[in-house]
């Protein structure tokens, strides 16, 4: 094409177009370009950009002159008192003049600050702004990080309202929302500009404080916070009077990992409450109660169940090759209010031998099925929702009816639903667990077999039963691909998969070693903390708008080229 009439077409062709050199020098460019900083005729285009792009800029001019093929490259145009995410595509042209390369550019700007909200919106409140636990746990690894280069300590401080559950009862949610935002600006304001205030959940709030970790240091700061709060609220008409307590715990005196820091702050928080309120107690081993393995946490369940303790987390199921998230599997999860995190492990066989577990699995059943279609508005596209079912629940006389609810009250298609049963659950009574397995085909749900190959060694069920999907269980996939019997065993299942038509999710993937060797013998699905450990909705939801796991993906998979 003549140079020419080349540069008549330039401002049809994108957001920024340029013709250049293979050195930079621009030629010609059309109307947006003139208006970016530092533009003049025969400038270089790696003067228009951030002093950070220049060298993948360079590197892209440089491949495109000596190749056949387009480049692609982002970089940051200067504009004034900002920059401008750009897109640009540099191509070779046989212009037959000193500046082959026409450079088109496709504006980013709103990409960029769509993904950065996503991101914020992961990492916090939604009613505050403040961070959430995510960008919490963050930011103490980060204290603890530099608490051990300096050597010196730092607090962790558990703020809870007191009385606030009267405003909500009493005034309603959006009257209690706006206390608790105003709570917060308190807050804020009261602490430095170093220090990290979070809000985690209800009527609790966290704060970092580092440097603070003497007893003076920490009365000064917490007689801070509690004045801030004793002062009335004026909302709506209502002058409200609150108050709270606060619990601390301190690094490295009490706990060096975040988790546990904050759960002792937690702990201390309740010895506040329990003590009369109104005040601070920094923690110490009695404010955990007796030892615990005296805890009753039987009776402590029944309590979480009224409180609302019980979380549902989703963990991605990925298509191997792709990475594209294909559902998600539910898992329980009980932050108990000293405890914390009490491990499934833990709750899970006393619900089941209590009974509880029915009135668990319904919730989580149903709130399973209603999650899933909000993750299928935000990723455009269908997605699965798969769901443990204990022994006892599918022993009930009722779990079909819970079924139908479930179904019935989200709408959701049958076929979108994986129930996983264990082998050691068919087996206690096989009959009945043929005609039940009939009945929720009937209703058009699929059937797993979780852990499989850990249980019952005959496979006749298999033949037996409707099963859709077997789930290799971590414990052969853990010492992939090195280990010749776990490598055996797993090939074998994918073969027995394989002829009766099953498809397969190998559970606990963790390396890329795992991956690649998994998806080379004909694995389609995968689940592990390589591709999103169990997340709560939200981080979910912000994992499907971003595709994050599609972004781990090699660059050769991403552009198509096998």
């Amino acid at each position: 094409m003549p140079a020419a009439l080349l540069d008549g077409l330039l401002e049809t062709a994108g957001d920024a177009v340029f013709r250049v050199a293979p050195d930079g020098a621009i030629h010609a460019a059309g109307t947006r370009p003139r208006g970016l900083s530092g533009y003049e005729a025969g400038c270089s285009l790696l003067s228009l950009v951030h002093e950070i792009d220049q060298p993948a800029l360079r590197n892209a001019l440089a491949a495109a002159a000596a190749g056949h093929e387009a480049v692609l490259v982002e970089t940051r145009f200067r504009s004034g008192e900002r920059d401008i995410w750009f897109e640009l595509r540099i191509a070779r042209l046989a212009t037959g003049d000193a500046a082959p390369l026409l450079v088109i550019g496709r504006d980013m700007s709103v990409q960029h600050a769509t993904e950065e909200r996503l991101r914020h919106m992961a990492t916090h409140d939604a009613l505050t702004e403040l961070p959430n636990r995510v960008l919490l746990s963050d930011r103490i690894r980060m204290v603890i990080a530099n608490a051990r280069r300096s050597g010196h300590g730092f607090s962790v401080a558990a703020i809870g309202l007191d009385g606030f559950k009267k405003v909500n009862d009493g005034l309603g949610h959006p009257l209690g929302d706006t206390v608790l935002q105003m709570a917060a600006v308190r807050l804020r304001r009261t602490l430095r500009d170093s220090d990290t205030l979070a809000r985690v959940g209800g009527d609790e709030f966290v704060a970092v404080l580092p440097g603070t970790f003497t007893e003076p240091q920490i009365k000064l700061v917490t007689g801070r916070l509690l004045a801030t709060l004793q002062s009335p609220f004026e909302v709506g008409g209502h002058t409200i009077y609150l108050g709270a307590s606060i619990g601390v715990a301190v690094y490295p005196d009490h706990a060096e990992d975040e988790v546990r820091l904050v759960t002792l702050a937690d702990a201390a928080l309740s010895r506040a409450k329990e003590t009369g309120k109104g005040r601070a107690v920094v923690y110490s081993p009695g404010d955990q109660g007796p030892p615990q393995h005296d805890i009753s946490l039987e009776a402590a369940m029944f309590n979480a169940v009224r409180e609302g303790e019980f979380l549902l987390y989703y963990q991605p199921i990925v298509n191997a090759r792709s990475r594209i998230i294909e559902g998600f599997e539910t898992l329980m999860r009980w932050k108990h209010p000293t405890l914390g995190m009490v491990p499934p492990v833990r709750f899970i066989p006393i619900a089941e031998s209590n009974g509880l577990i029915n009135l668990l699995g319904a919730w989580a059943l149903k709130a399973a099925c209603m999650q899933i279609r909000q993750f299928q508005e935000v990723a455009g596209r269908e997605l699965y929702i798969s769901v443990n079912i204990s022994p006892r629940q599918f022993r009930s006389d009722r779990f079909l009816t819970v079924l139908d609810d479930a179904l019935a009250l989200s709408g959701l298609d049958g076929r979108q639903l994986v129930l996983e049963i264990t082998e050691g659950t068919l087996m206690i009574d096989p009959t009945h667990a043929e005609d039940i397995l009939a009945r929720m085909v009937e209703r058009h749900a699929r059937i797993a077999i979780d852990d499989f190959g850990t249980g019952y060694s005959s496979l006749a069920y298999l033949k037996r039963f409707p099963i859709s999907v077997l789930k290799i269980d971590r414990a052969f996939v853990k010492d992939l691909p090195s280990s010749t019997k776990d490598a055996a065993i797993c090939n074998a299942i994918l073969d027995l998969a394989g002829h009766l038509s099953l498809s397969v999710v190998a559970e606990g993937v963790e390396t890329e070693e795992q991956l690649a060797w998994l998806d080379d013998q004909g694995c389609h699905y995968v689940q592990g903390y390589l591709t999103g450990k169990p997340m709560p909705a939200n981080v979910a939801v912000t994992a499907l708008k971003e595709n994050l796991y599609t972004a781990l993906l090699p660059a050769d998979h991403r552009t198509g080229k096998s």
